[in-house]
């Protein structure tokens, strides 16, 4: 088999730590690659006005592959005024990369994997008959539409005349924001589309299909949010009717999720829900099976796949001299990606590697060991950054 090119992102804080112990997994797990650099993240934001270069893009265009690890964003003022000098007051805006990407390649669908690993002192429990405690074994995928939804970034602060006489047509904006000065209003759309609502709802029934699970669980909110909710419930009832009779729909509000998920989390086997439920109950559920140090992702879009973690860069811990952050949620997210080009044995063999480390419990991390995370954890027995991958090679 030919070598495979993958674009390397480490991005900025603990991004560029844990990205290199993923590599050196991938490395002796047998994988063959080129890793090629680009450039992303606050950096290039500050000191050239785009934190996604269009280098970056033309790299991403040409080899289809990529991985992630983390950037660091800020609110629209703080980025501003960390902005060069050079560049202030000439029109540059901050949007985040990651969003800037989904949406320029169609990374549309959106898959979290949130799996219990047997051992994992952060496992959620419960308390069973008689004062007994049980710990569900929660296997989960869940399905984020990645680019619409209110992560869409059609939002406005004193909205133009065109969209305000637009939303004045509508009663209910009329009688209850008609009294709001202009200047004073800010709105944020929350977009559905029915070609790309299709796909992530065609995508969790073709998974549960393969996997055997016989339901596939809507997560909105269609008896507030009508049409855009709305929409995803009936899409999916339609296709469960017409294309998978063998798997039935299951509506569950966001809200009454995010209380279930505590209560019998290993019901739920696979979950479809627009971008920012999909991101609440996808955070939710990496809480029950070891937190972000364990929570992988994947991206894909028709021409293009790109796969991280989903924790966030972290820059104080990139900082110390030891690194302490858990490297197995990009670890694992660079099994992602084997599964996406066929080599799913070989994702299989590293993800038994860290189940079968986690679960000796003698190599852990800080947040495994519940401590806060400071340099001093090394001291009190945590595992390094590097030392988690050593035990997770050893394994291979």
């Amino acid at each position: 088999m030919a070598k495979r090119t993958i674009v390397k992102l480490p991005g900025d804080g603990i991004g560029k730590v844990v990205m290199e112990e993923a590599i050196r997994v991938l490395d002796a797990s047998g994988f063959d690659a080129e890793y090629i650099h680009g450039d992303i993240g606050w950096d290039f934001w500050c000191n050239e006005g785009n934190p996604l270069p269009d280098r970056t893009i033309e790299l991403l265009k040409k080899n289809r592959i990529a991985l992630f690890g983390a950037i660091t964003s800020k609110p629209k003022d703080k980025a501003a005024a960390e902005l060069s000098p050079s560049l202030q007051g000439k029109g540059f805006i901050y949007y985040s990369p990651i969003v800037s990407m989904r949406q320029l390649f169609d990374l549309d669908i959106c898959m979290r994997p949130c799996k219990t690993f047997k051992g994992n002192p952060l496992n959620f429990i419960r308390r069973g008959k008689n004062g007994t405690v049980d710990e569900p074994v929660i296997d989960t995928m869940i399905f984020r539409q990645n680019t619409e939804g209110l992560y869409g970034g059609v939002e406005w602060t004193n909205p133009p005349d065109q969209v305000y006489d637009a939303l004045m047509t509508h009663p209910k904006f009329r009688e209850n924001f008609a009294w709001c000065p202009r200047e004073d209003l800010a709105v944020s759309t929350r977009i559905f589309t029915r070609k790309y609502t299709t796909r992530i709802i065609k995508a969790a029934f073709e998974y549960a299909r393969q996997r055997g699970f016989k339901r596939v669980t809507v997560c909105e909110k269609p008896n507030v949010i009508r049409e855009t909710s709305g929409m995803m419930l009936k899409i999916a009832q339609e296709m469960s009717r017409e294309n998978y009779p063998d798997i039935s729909v299951q509506d569950v509000n966001i809200d009454a999720m995010m209380m279930w998920l505590t209560k019998n989390p290993e019901i739920y086997n696979v979950i479809v829900s627009g971008n920012m439920f999909g991101d609440i109950v996808s955070d939710g559920f990496a809480g029950l099976t070891g937190g972000l140090g364990f929570a992988c992702s994947a991206n894909i879009g028709p021409e293009l796949a790109v796969f991280e973690p989903t924790h966030g860069s972290a820059p104080k811990y990139a900082g110390y001299d030891i690194p302490i952050v858990n490297p197995i949620a990009m670890i694992m997210s660079a099994c992602m990606m084997l599964d996406y080009i066929g080599e799913q044995p070989r994702a299989d063999k590293i993800r038994k590697a860290i189940a079968e480390v986690v679960a000796e419990n003698k190599v852990l991390a800080y947040d495994m060991m519940k401590l806060s995370g400071s340099p001093d954890v090394i001291l009190q027995g945590a595992a390094s950054t590097h030392q988690m991958a050593d035990a997770i090679i050893e394994r291979l």
